[in-house]
């Protein structure tokens, strides 16, 4: 099912948590809502699910509108699957019962006889690994179980669109990996289209088809994973995707100058830095060098040591910030002069 939203809007009580937002999603794709907390990921995914009415704009599924600011067809009347941060599980269910329960009430139903649901139903179990916890109610399941059962429930009905609400904010970092390979999987082997909203950039770059940037209801960039890390818009995706330094300095055409002089060759990078006299630049594209190799040059002021490589943050002489990668095993130390070189 292709999905379009078109400037759209939403207002609670006088704040604007959406401002014209436009998305286009194609059938097969998967989109990964990505942003902070309140950026307004949340309430774009409950007007698609028809929890909302926007307030200007509107929204169309396979050409139909299905809602804007004066009317909105209920979440029961869309094609629509939808899996909860919370898992949302009823209490009194087995694990297969929750599965067949949207195929027994759903008007999207294509499965109209008992066995055709029961077959669907054990399908569905098998391939999100439950098969054999059929029987098992949801006090009997651990987290990372409960959402495989969210999971099959939600692609019961074989839905145009489903929507995934930060499904993995409540699992340990373990079992996030693997559920994020296990969704991935199910994408891949059922098909459909899915709008994933999260806040962790490791989830949106390793899963997307491509990711919808999100920052005080805005959408700052939309564009694949490779697109998002290696070529952000402006500074607020630079920041948050990839955690970019933002070295402040003066551009001259497409020459960046920071520090003493130093010279930093910025073609390509997109002129709204340039507007804001920023380069960006991530840690591992920059390395320390003898200050007397550099005109960008400043103190170390501390040091975290991350396994594979160490975090240096330095103070630089002109005032900036930068944080760089180094190996673990070189002689740094607090208070150490040191010199930035690019590239």
């Amino acid at each position: 099912m292709s999905t379009i939203a078109e400037h759209l809007n939403m207002e609670f009580n006088g704040y604007q948590a959406l401002k014209d937002v436009n998305l286009e999603i194609q059938k097969g794709e998967f989109i990964a809502i990505l942003g902070p907390s309140g950026c307004g990921k949340t309430t774009l995914l409950r007007l698609l699910a028809g929890f909302l009415k926007p307030t200007a704009g509107r929204i169309l599924m396979d050409g139909m509108v299905v809602a804007d600011s004066n009317c909105m067809i209920e979440p029961n009347r869309r094609n629509i699957g939808m899996v909860f941060q919370s898992y949302a599980l009823w209490p009194h269910m087995t694990v297969e019962q929750q599965v067949r329960f949207p195929m027994e009430y759903s008007r999207f139903s294509g499965f109209r006889t008992d066995r055709e649901r029961k077959e669907r139903a054990e399908e569905l179990l098998k391939l999100v690994g439950m098969d054999g916890l059929k029987n098992r109610y949801p006090s009997e399941l651990s987290g990372g179980q409960k959402q495989r059962v969210a999971i099959a429930r939600a692609l019961a009905n074989e839905p145009g669109l489903l929507l995934m609400d930060e499904p993995l904010s409540n699992l340990d970092a373990e079992l996030k990996i693997e559920m994020r390979r296990e969704i991935s999987r199910l994408h891949k082997e059922v098909g459909g289209t899915i709008l994933y909203v999260t806040h962790d950039q490791s989830e949106a770059l390793g899963m997307a088809d491509r990711i919808v940037v999100m920052s005080q209801g805005r959408i700052q960039q939309i564009g694949t994973p490779r697109e998002i890390f290696h070529k952000p818009a402006n500074a607020f995706v630079a920041k948050f995707v990839g955690q970019s330094n933002l070295i402040r300095g003066q551009w001259e055409e497409n020459s960046f100058i920071c520090g003493k002089g130093e010279r930093v060759d910025g073609t390509g990078i997109p002129e709204s830095f340039h507007k804001d006299s920023l380069f960006p630049v991530k840690a591992d594209h920059i390395h320390l060098v003898p200050a007397g190799r550099s005109r960008f040059t400043g103190k170390i002021r501390e040091m975290e040591y991350q396994g594979f490589q160490m975090k240096v943050i330095m103070n630089m002489d002109d005032g900036n910030v930068v944080q760089v990668l180094v190996q673990p095993e070189m002689d740094c130390r607090e208070g150490m002069e040191y010199g930035i070189a690019f590239g």
